[in-house]
């Protein structure tokens, strides 16, 4: 079996109002891409494996809204919504990004997948908030474990869809 190429997302603050989150990942840009974009792919990466994540809307256009909703196995439900403002395929997503649980709080979200070299996306996921406490309360949500551990589910993810291909 072919050795699998590890690398770690790396988290930063550019700003007093910002989250950046970077990784590598063995697909091409427009796989990445597709996995962002497609409701069916979603419930297989986004978000951690102890929640089931249903799709409830995703209309990926310019003014187009998203929802998900994460399902405990104790019945609890985290809802997460927003707007799609800029769709670039397969090279850019705007949207923004409210937690229901804690309304007024929104983020604009921008994902960029770049191509590294020949198979393979830098992904750049770059949160700005309106206030250096919204995003310390993002932080402190446990956001940067949850994003962590969606982006392994999506590693793992690609790897069986490009399996699938081949």
């Amino acid at each position: 079996m072919a050795e699998k190429t590890k690398t770690a997302s790396i988290f930063t603050l550019p700003s007093d109002r910002e989250i950046a989150g970077t990784r590598v990942l063995d697909a091409p840009p427009e796989l990445v891409f597709k996995a962002y974009t497609d409701p069916k792919l979603i419930p297989q990466w986004w978000g951690p494996r102890r929640y089931t994540t249903t799709v409830d809307k995703m209309d990926v256009r310019p003014g187009g809204v998203w929802r998900f909703v994460q399902r405990a196995a104790d019945g609890g439900e985290h809802a997460f919504n927003g707007v799609f403002r800029e769709i670039v395929p397969p090279k850019r997503l705007v949207y923004t990004f409210n937690y229901e649980g804690t309304p007024g709080h929104e983020a604009v979200e921008t994902v960029t997948f770049e191509e590294a070299e020949r198979g393979k996306t830098t992904i750049t996921d770059h949160m700005l908030f309106a206030t250096r406490e919204d995003r310390d309360g993002m932080l402190n949500s446990g956001m940067e474990e949850g994003a962590a551990e969606s982006i392994e589910r999506l590693v793992d993810l690609l790897q069986g869809l490009q399996t699938a291909q081949h």
